[in-house]
């Protein structure tokens, strides 16, 4: 059977090559690019995105095409982008993004929608049915921390050390419909909690229900949003292939028709949402570099067993791509270097200097393109 399709979104930080702050001049950069740059709600920001593809390698060949064309663009206007979670110094007042949606969401949301913007990754994977995604739904909660772990990207900022390995995290987790979600059983569930939700006004359309995985809005498909954006493209694509064997795992066993536990994971009444809280925060405030709680026993455990498990969980959906290489190898770097690490790394090394971090990663976001 052919690997589920997958892609991805990125969000990437618009940097003046001069100040180092963030840029609200995502219009000059959209007029310098193409149609495949989209806009933020802040104007500091631009998206990039893939079309879904079976292979990984053809994957991240599209993601160094989306960040070349996002890179040239910013440069024609004399900018350069940035692949992290927040930015390490803080510019002016933040400028949203002139579309009535998003100055409507400035309006209702206040001083939540105004933290400068944060910048995420979003994994789709495709699902044959929204009774599929919704089953899908219910059983990746528990291991969405560790892919969070992962992704790690947002150490600094507005000028401070934040002590987290993703802030962006903390600050998305403002917004009233983000977060964790509980079981939901059925599609027609999903459906009148979302329902609920924008009643409630916590979100304002369907668009707005910011759970770390859900039924994608647009398309055929299960997206996770819980990542951090990555600065070495190689983690995007080992995330994407970890979110694809375990969204792969959960639909077998579903179109199956299986019932009960499925076999290997977490017990069903474990996971309360009080406890995948504590597992994202761990997750956030440690990166890799510490114990995360294990998806299995939501026991603390060393970071590298709870890896170990996922892909041991997933070892057989890996090895029917063909990706179960490319994720041990991609494991091995992320313990030994992640995201949040390598700032960290560059902040140090050029003598506690902010500025010195944006420098490492506009270079490290484009290096893939100019290589």
């Amino acid at each position: 059977m052919e690997p589920r399709t997958v892609g991805v979104e990125e969000e990437l930080l618009l940097v003046d090559p001069e100040t180092r702050e963030p840029a609200p001049r995502a219009q000059q950069v959209l007029a310098h690019g193409s149609d495949e740059l989209d806009r933020e709600l802040f104007r500091h920001q631009v998206e990039v995105q893939t079309p879904p593809v079976t292979d990984l390698g053809e994957l991240r060949e599209h993601l160094v095409r989306a960040r070349r064309l996002a890179g040239e663009a910013a440069e024609r206007a004399g900018l350069r982008t940035a692949a992290t979670g927040t930015s390490p110094l803080r510019g002016g007042e933040p400028e949203v993004t002139r579309d009535d949606r998003y100055l409507d969401m400035r309006e209702r949301y206040g001083e939540v929608a105004r933290p400068e913007g944060t910048c995420g990754m979003h994994v789709h994977v495709a699902i044959d049915s929204p009774e599929q995604g919704v089953a899908v739904l219910d059983q990746l909660v528990p291991w969405l921390p560790a892919l969070l772990a992962i992704s790690t990207n947002s150490p600094y900022h507005s000028g401070r050390d934040t002590r987290h390995a993703s802030w962006r995290s903390q600050l998305w987790s403002h917004w009233p419909s983000a977060g964790p979600t509980e079981r939901f059983g059925t599609v027609e569930r999903y459906r009148e909690v979302g329902r609920m939700l924008v009643a409630s006004g916590a979100a304002r359309d369907d668009a707005m229900l910011y759970f770390d995985a859900r039924l994608s809005a647009d398309h055929p498909t299960v997206e996770v949003r819980v990542a951090d954006v990555c600065t070495d493209p190689d983690d995007a694509v080992l995330l994407a292939a970890l979110a694809r064997a375990l969204v792969t795992h959960v639909a077998a066993w579903h179109d199956a028709g299986a019932e009960g536990r499925l076999p290997g994971w977490p017990a069903d009444d474990l996971w309360r949402v009080e406890l995948v809280r504590a597992a994202q925060w761990r997750a956030a405030r440690y990166g890799l570099a510490d114990r995360l709680l294990d998806p299995c026993s939501a026991e603390p455990v060393p970071a590298g067993e709870v890896l170990g498990t996922l892909v041991a969980t997933v070892r057989e959906q890996l090895e029917a791509a063909g990706d179960l290489g490319l994720v041990r190898d991609g494991v091995e770097r992320v313990l030994a270097a992640g995201g949040a690490p390598r700032q960290r790394a560059a902040y140090e090394r050029n003598g506690g200097e902010f500025a010195a971090v944006v420098d490492d990663l506009v270079d490290r976001t484009n290096a893939c393109w100019r290589e």
